[in-house]
């Protein structure tokens, strides 16, 4: 495990290191591990001649956005699909679970040009909306939820509360493991997304971390020392917000297995 864990970190590393030496020490042969003159040049151009801290400002609230609509919309479904019992459920979870299997590129050209007829291209809007309700969201809420006992539900419809109140003050901080799972996966997925927001976004200062760093390649010259430095502010969101749910991450995830 240690030798899997160097070989994974490896690269992460290399690019931490490579985002504070000059462009000629990056190419240096034999390779450094470590700059022999550290320089924070990389940084101070990266910022000096692209709207990054925007383009950083934008992949932040886009991705928080999606993340909060998207992980209650999931919570809501899955209760609905765990908890109630109606005509054509069973039918309507397999069609839903059928969606999984489309890829996106099959419905990416639908979806630009309805969003060209409402004004949403160039527009956050496009990054936020789509995939708000999404079919592994509920289904990972559907099973986590279905492992909370009925009987509580039942006690609290005899003490008078409604079927939304169960869900906001029972169901939510029971689920919240497995909201805050779900928080990290979505939030991952909506910040290294990279195909959407380049179709999508067309101005520099609307352009998130990921189309922006594409932007830095050029056919002539690659500014290997920007793009380094980056890469690396752009997994420093990634590692904070795991950081800070990792523990409902780990009891997330082992808790929709035990009732199927």
């Amino acid at each position: 495990m240690i030798v899997v864990a160097i070989v994974m970190t490896a690269p992460f590393l290399w690019m931490i290191s490579s985002s504070f030496k000059s462009l000629s020490e990056i190419f240096r042969y034999p390779p450094t591990i470590f700059p022999h003159r550290p320089t924070i040049e990389g940084y101070s151009k990266l910022f000096r001649q692209f709207p990054f801290g925007r383009n950083m400002l934008n992949s932040a609230y886009t991705a928080a956005a999606h993340t909060v609509l998207a992980v209650f919309f999931c919570t809501l479904g899955g209760f609905g699909f765990a908890k109630y019992s109606f005509k054509g459920d069973k039918v309507l979870l397999a069609v839903l679970l059928g969606s999984m299997f489309i890829p996106f590129e099959v419905t990416m050209i639908p979806l630009y040009v309805v969003f060209r007829n409402i004004g949403w291209i160039d527009s956050h809007w496009g990054l936020i909306i789509p995939g708000a309700a999404n079919a592994f969201g509920i289904f990972f809420m559907r099973q986590n939820i279905a492992t909370i006992p009925d009987e509580l539900m039942d006690a609290a419809r005899v003490d008078g509360c409604s079927e939304f109140r169960i869900f906001f003050n029972m169901i939510l901080p029971i689920a919240k493991p497995a909201m805050g799972s779900l928080s990290i996966i979505f939030f991952m997925n909506s910040w290294n997304n990279f195909l959407w927001p380049l179709i999508l976004l067309q101005r520099p200062e609307m352009m998130t971390v990921t189309v922006a760093l594409r932007s830095l390649q050029d056919p002539i010259r690659t500014p290997f020392d920007q793009i380094m430095a980056g890469s690396t502010l752009s997994t420093l969101p990634l590692i904070i917000a795991f950081m800070l749910l990792q523990r409902h991450f780990i009891a997330g995830i082992t808790a929709g297995a035990i009732k199927g």
